[in-house]
């Protein structure tokens, strides 16, 4: 079987990996052409440009990665038509993958797309072109499943990894994993995310830590675990850290953002994947995000939902406090976090609604999305 995939993103090219181990498990003989990085490239996956060079991640030299990026896209279609795959898996990266599945399907390779793009939440109009391009959207959550049959695009629902992957452990068990760091097990501990990115880094980096020197004055007997989401940012945290020396409770950590959050009372998260991990692990959140003015404004323009946290789809109803662009600032956030330490009611009815959602989206993503390949070929 020859699968051709591509992935421009780590968190595509882990997902990846774990649907080409189901898959060998499953054909045995495999061959596997296209673009990814080193997980997949522990599968087998022959990369035929560098992963890195597919994302437009970041403003910096934007139209030199744009125009590298259309020529590599040119390439892969010329090279899958030369040599066609038995089905194409684009991984995330729809502005990327979807023109390439566009022009796959035209020639009657089979394509799937892994990862919906948030067509139901905003700029709906790109349907009509996944609808072209498409032979089957593989969506990680139930009610995508739903809206995309309603559009009229073959849809599967497959189960988040996450969910797979989240391993139930209680607050004590995971402060244990950070004692050697500084952290001391018996403390009110808030986990800071303030996401992976060095934008998301820039724009609430700073006000997460005022947030939590503020929360300090309220009370002292508090400690906070900050996580390094990427290699990339680990200078950049650090820097901030040492400009807040007088809150000494900041605990930087190179351990998973998971296993921070697990080891949470509360999470003060940037809106994203860690938000939704907070919510299988039923910790209880205030989200914060900031973008540009014109990002924010063209968001609004386009967006057909209030919220911008997944949790607060999967739940019957919002349970996530959400603190947008002039609204996240020290007071709102503070005190919203000072509402859930204190009020347990509150803070009971949140977990509560968090339950069953790693239960709703378990699902053995892995090999269902790899049975559904094999399906798609036959």
């Amino acid at each position: 079987m020859h699968v051709a995939v591509v992935a421009g993103e780590t968190s595509g090219d882990q997902l990846g990996s774990g649907v080409l181990a189901s898959l060998r498990g499953l054909v045995g003989n495999l061959r596997v052409t296209g673009v990814g990085g080193n997980a997949m490239a522990t599968q087998g996956l022959e990369s035929l440009h560098a992963m890195e060079d597919i994302s437009l991640m970041g403003l910096d030299g934007v139209t030199e990665k744009l125009l590298r990026a259309i020529r590599i896209r040119r390439s892969l279609f010329n090279t899958f038509l030369d040599d066609p795959p038995d089905v194409f898996l684009g991984i995330d990266i729809p502005d990327f993958n979807i023109s390439l599945e566009q022009r796959l399907k035209a020639h009657r390779i089979p394509t799937a797309h892994l990862v919906s793009p948030t067509v139901w939440a905003w700029r709906s109009y790109r349907i009509r072109k996944i609808r072209r391009a498409v032979d089957r959207m593989m969506v990680l959550f139930p009610f995508e499943e739903t809206f995309y049959r309603s559009q009229g695009v073959s849809a599967k629902f497959v189960g988040h990894p996450a969910a797979d992957e989240i391993e139930q452990i209680t607050r004590k068990q995971a402060r244990e994993k950070f004692t050697g760091e500084g952290v001391q097990v018996d403390r009110t501990t808030i986990a800071l995310l303030p996401g992976s990115r060095r934008s998301e880094i820039d724009n609430l980096g700073r006000l997460f830590l005022e947030t939590a020197e503020r929360i300090t004055q309220v009370n002292s007997d508090i400690q906070f675990i900050l996580p390094v989401a990427s290699t990339s940012v680990v200078e950049q945290l650090r820097d901030l850290v040492d400009e807040y020396k007088g809150v000494s409770n900041v605990f930087l950590t190179e351990q998973n953002a998971r296993l921070a959050i697990a080891a949470a009372d509360v999470g003060l998260i940037a809106s994203g994947t860690a938000a939704l991990e907070a919510a299988l692990l039923a910790r209880p959140m205030v989200v914060a995000y900031k973008v540009s003015r014109l990002s924010y404004l063209l968001a609004r323009l386009f967006a057909k939902v209030r919220h911008v946290s997944m949790p607060n789809h999967l739940t019957e109803q919002p349970m996530v406090k959400e603190f947008l662009q002039g609204n996240a600032n020290v007071e709102n956030l503070s005190g919203e976090i000072q509402r859930l330490l204190t009020d347990r009611l509150y803070r009971e009815q949140i977990e509560h609604a968090f339950q069953g959602l790693t239960g709703m989206l378990r699902n053995n993503a892995s090999d269902t999305i790899a049975k559904e390949l094999v399906y798609m070929t036959d």
